[in-house]
């Protein structure tokens, strides 16, 4: 009987961390802002035989924020990292990171690298009596580039 090629372990959602300065600052239940967008640029030219050709070319990249989510603990890093921000040091704020995924065995199989990332805002948790709910603390970052680099 021939076998074909061995299924790879699927990635998964589920298993990641975020590192800052090459830190592990923690597990979290949800990142999102893994994205960019690339603006196209349309001008109108002639052709030699009078025809009017519509161009498009690549504009400027623009790059989402990236938004963490955790379970809301003791650590005060994040809070800590925000604080810098709005005491007016954005300069000294400013962090380069990475987003690592894991496959099921926790090796890791896919990094995102971001640059000159800062909080640019920071939410703590609802707190509601009646709610059976995990309090959760939310961090924006915004940066200037990110790339997919191999595992």
């Amino acid at each position: 009987m021939v076998m074909g090629p061995e299924m790879q372990d699927l990635m998964t959602t589920s298993s990641f961390g975020v590192e800052i300065d090459g830190i592990v600052i923690g597990t979290f239940k949800e990142v999102s802002g893994i994205d960019s967008t690339r603006s196209v640029v349309e001008y109108r030219e002639s052709t030699t035989t009078g025809q009017m050709v519509l161009r498009k070319i690549p504009g400027a990249t623009s790059w989402s924020d990236v938004t963490l989510r955790k379970r809301l603990d003791t650590s005060m890093d994040l809070w800590e990292w925000h604080q810098g921000v709005l005491e007016g040091d954005i300069d000294g704020s400013r962090r380069n990171g990475s987003i690592v995924m894991f496959d099921s065995q926790l090796n890791e199989r896919a990094r995102w690298n971001f640059v000159n990332g800062w909080p640019s805002s920071w939410r703590g948790a609802d707190f509601d009596a009646a709610a059976d709910e995990i309090a959760l603390e939310e961090m924006t970052i915004s940066h200037e580039g990110m790339e997919r680099v191999s595992a």
